[in-house]
């Protein structure tokens, strides 16, 4: 009872006064949903320096460990030259490269992935490679097995207005629109920002509401839309079916941004207060069935760039595996 109490208290948020729903607290729900996931997935971001280090090692520990699917992060050879230039302003910050194939081939990827039983379903990538690089990606998705290209963040320039995320809505619409003449699913894995209303909306649910749900996927960040002071399962419930994907992360406390959520300089700080599935506060025992009732397929655990990732990547996989 203590341990309840002292997480309804955390559950009151800052920004906005928002109250987190009961049922996305652990231990709050007092109902147990039966629940069987197979091939559970990892985010590679969660551990890259140790990829960077011995990538056929690592992809032996994360098969070794239970996990069937990966997903992958760029930039990739044949990544925009933007992408590629971001990435070098972030690695002082991060502590590695950022590369796609982390010094490998993608035959390399290809093979190695196979000989550990690990698929890859999606992965993700940027703005302008989706935009101008999708018959790479096409070509990259029938060589690997991907089906999902996935982009992990709006740049902050294409977000400032509403009149920003309505046009960031038609731009979706081509990327889905390029993506199915290849035989690829575009997706879109949402942050922090976005989630408060401004002028009356909430501009997340605005671009969403006006992309082609036949052309624009979803990927929920579950630790993401928690900080932005979101509902997930509202989410899931309201958005059925489009969410394809799901990145399963746990808090320690319930945290929210220290402003809009908008940027690495709030999403770096926050890393800390990440934990493996099942050993912090958020009820997952409730929210994965309700994602797989509304139509998320693949599940990937992240804890970006975590320590220990032999423990704390097990623990989270042993966590969902007995759902």
């Amino acid at each position: 009872m203590e341990r309840i109490d002292f997480i309804r208290n955390l559950a009151f948020f800052t920004a906005g006064g928002t109250l987190l729903p009961d049922y996305l607290l652990a231990g709050a729900s007092p109902e147990q949903h039966p629940s069987t996931l197979k091939n559970i997935g990892v985010q590679l971001f969660s551990l890259p320096s140790s990829l960077e280090n011995d990538f056929k090692g690592t992809i032996s520990l994360l098969a070794n460990m239970g996990f069937r699917e990966i997903e992958l992060f760029g930039p990739y050879p044949y990544s925009a030259k933007s992408a590629k230039q971001r990435w070098k302003t972030l690695m002082p910050k991060l502590g590695f490269s950022g590369s796609g194939y982390f010094g490998h081939t993608e035959e390399d990827i290809k093979n190695i992935c196979k000989e550990s039983g690990l698929t890859i379903p999606s992965i993700h990538t940027d703005l302008d490679t989706l935009q101008h690089k999708m018959k790479d990606l096409g070509r990259a998705g029938e060589h690997l097995g991907f089906h999902y290209v996935v982009l992990p963040a709006i740049p902050g320039e294409y977000r400032k207005t509403l009149e920003d995320y309505r046009k960031m809505a038609d731009t979706f619409n081509s990327i889905g629109r390029q993506a199915k003449e290849v035989g690829l699913k575009f997706a879109y894995h949402n942050h922090g920002y976005g989630l408060h209303e401004v002028n009356g909306e909430i501009p997340l649910q605005l671009m969403l509401d006006n992309t082609d749900p036949d052309l624009v996927f979803l990927e929920i960040d579950l630790f993401w839309t928690i900080a932005g002071g979101a509902d997930p399962v509202m989410y899931l419930e309201k958005y059925h079916n489009r969410y394809h994907l799901m990145h399963v992360k746990d808090m320690k406390k319930i945290q929210t941004f220290s402003g809009d959520g908008g940027d690495d300089s709030q999403w770096i700080p926050l890393f800390p207060n990440m934990t493996s599935a099942g050993s912090g506060v958020i009820d997952l025992e409730t929210i994965i069935p309700t994602a797989q009732q509304h139509g998320v397929r693949h599940f990937f655990v992240e804890q970006d760039l975590v320590k220990d990732p032999d423990v704390a990547l097990k623990k989270s996989f042993d966590y969902l595996s007995s759902l």
